[in-house]
């Protein structure tokens, strides 16, 4: 069940960065009216704030989990004695 969730966890992080990297391209800078009537708007700030933040978020989250993962140490096998 724990793989499932992180399965899905990844996938959802991955469309939200996808979705982070076309907004600029999504979007006309020099036309209001492409943007005013989206989530955050009217004001360009707000729409790539709601756009853009959670795939900024989900990047973030994605390389502290790598980082974390990648400094786990090995841990010793349970069977043998500890003070050995």
């Amino acid at each position: 069940m724990r793989r499932v969730l992180w399965l899905l966890a990844f996938v959802v992080g991955g469309f939200f960065i996808v979705r982070a990297l076309m907004e600029p391209f999504v979007i006309d800078f020099g036309d209001p009216s492409s943007y005013e009537g989206d989530w955050g708007g009217p004001s360009l700030f707000g729409v790539l704030l709601v756009h853009m933040g959670p795939g900024v978020l989900a990047a973030a989250l994605l390389i502290w989990m790598a980082r974390r993962t990648g400094r786990r140490r090995p841990e010793e096998p349970a069977d043998r004695p500890v003070g050995d």
